[in-house]
């Protein structure tokens, strides 16, 4: 599982642009929480290399909070840490955080 660090709102536009015609998958985690570390490394231990996602996008909180508010208001998803949020078509078409984080409900949202 290869991470792209998501660090500026211009970044965000340009993959909400792409979300067109390519799924992408941010992780929104939050340094300072052992949660969010566990929910992190449940999906780097489960990930499958066949998931049908174009990149995977992590957003470090403490340092890109600003970010992490842009991408709530511009998807209409409310905030929370940790939490993964899946863009298609310029929307987030799944989001889930906490102990909801699993790579087979991400296959089962992707059909």
């Amino acid at each position: 599982m290869i991470w792209e660090p998501l660090t500026s709102i211009e970044q965000f536009d340009q993959i909400c642009s792409d979300s067109s015609e390519r799924v992408y998958l941010i992780f929104k985690h939050s340094t300072r929480c052992s949660i969010s570390s566990m929910a992190k490394n449940r999906l780097e231990k489960k990930w499958r290399e066949n998931i049908p996602v174009y990149k995977l996008l992590y957003l470090d909180l403490i340092s890109f909070r600003e970010l992490s508010s842009y991408i709530a208001e511009k998807l209409a998803v409310h905030h929370e840490s940790p939490q993964i949020i899946i863009i298609s078509n310029q929307k987030a078409i799944y989001h889930a955080s906490h102990n909801s984080i699993s790579v087979d409900q991400i296959v089962a949202q992707l059909g």
